[in-house]
């Protein structure tokens, strides 16, 4: 078992899923990406700078596009709680999966190599 799935092992079942959901994703739409844990959290490097991260909480997933990815998305993220590279997406609702696509998506696109 690698750190990233030692780290999604220590939550409840649903947290567990949805950061299980998280990391396919990721790991789909940039399979060149690296995996690791930093900071604590898992985090996905391309062309050797942070691309996003993500973290379980007990009553949400975080979700760290870096401020650009935020940005990008700010009209499509207004039920979400965000600060300036932070979004939050709460456990009392499904997971977002179409918009996690495209802002993973956008910052895949948007890193400079």
């Amino acid at each position: 078992m690698d750190e990233v799935e030692k780290y999604i092992e220590n939550f409840p079942e649903e947290v567990r899923q949805r950061l299980a959901k998280m990391r396919e994703i990721i790991r789909e739409l940039a399979p060149e990406a690296s995996e690791r844990i930093c900071m604590g959290i898992p985090t996905y490097d391309l062309h050797g700078k942070w691309l996003v991260h993500f973290a379980g909480f007990r009553k949400h997933i975080g979700f760290y596009p870096e401020p650009e990815g935020v940005l990008a998305f700010r009209e499509k993220l207004t039920e979400y709680k965000t600060s300036k590279g932070t979004i939050q997406f709460p456990l009392n609702k499904p997971l977002p999966e179409e918009l996690i696509r495209e802002i993973v998506t956008y910052r895949v696109a948007n890193q400079k190599k």
